[in-house]
């Protein structure tokens, strides 16, 4: 299999690597296709690979010991799965699985520890760490102080970002773990935000029809995080503020 180009790479992370790094890498990256429910991070297993997302949703959720789950944290084209190698740690409790399938980039986890002695690569990886730690953060704050409808509007912007075009293939299952509520309150909240003109939602899709008024439904609790990415790496992830 022929390399890959740097000019075929649709990851903003490897794009944004200095050329002689993405050289470096480049013999043992390879293009993967990423289904939905592919498991990219299995709990408590050493991750083999990083994987660069081009296309596609992917979520990171926690879970407890007694199996309750909430999504904590999204990546699309703008970042990668398997974070916590950069911070040299092998394994990790939560577990990340494609929501919404596409394709990536994988690389041999070793490899990335290796590009990591490079201070430019590092700044820039350390950086992506510090944007995910303030997605988590805000995470807390807007269940802590946001109402449901707000919240939901927030993860829908959030997946909206990620995802080409405005059609999204979420379940009802899926947006209870975002939100950390029943189904039956998913409905709920669903019904208020498409009564609000914003979305249209079907059998396991909800399409965009406003984003403007998504994004005033949402308020504060959307675009903080947003901000700290497109300051530290650039703008991809809010491309479509």
């Amino acid at each position: 299999m022929a390399p890959l180009e740097r000019e075929s790479v649709r990851n903003n992370l490897l794009r944004t690597m200095a050329p002689d790094i993405f050289s470096r890498l480049q013999p043992l990256m390879e293009r993967v296709d990423l289904p939905a429910r592919h498991l990219l991070v299995e709990p408590h297993v050493p991750t083999a690979y990083v994987t660069f997302l081009e296309s596609g949703l992917c979520s990171l959720v926690a879970t407890s010991t007694d199996a309750e789950d909430i999504e904590v944290g999204h990546v699309g084209s703008e970042g990668l799965a398997g974070a916590h190698i950069l911070l040299k740690v092998k394994s990790t409790p939560n577990r990340a699985f494609m929501q919404a399938p596409g394709s990536g980039i994988r690389v041999p986890s070793e490899a990335m520890l290796d590009i990591l002695q490079d201070s430019d690569t590092n700044t820039l990886l350390m950086n992506y760490i510090h944007c995910c730690e303030i997605q988590v953060a805000h995470s807390a704050l807007a269940n802590a102080r946001y109402n449901m409808h707000e919240r939901l509007a927030r993860w829908l912007l959030m997946c909206h970002d990620r995802i080409h075009g405005d059609d999204l293939p979420l379940t009802h299952e899926f947006l209870s773990i975002m939100l950390g509520v029943r189904r039956s309150g998913v409905t709920n909240e669903l019904h208020v935000i498409e009564g609000m003109k914003a979305i249209k939602a079907t059998r396991g899709n909800i399409r965009i029809l406003d984003r403007k008024r998504l994004e005033d439904i949402a308020g504060a609790s959307y675009g903080e995080p947003e901000k700290e990415y497109d300051r530290l790496i650039g703008r991809t992830v809010s491309s479509r503020r």
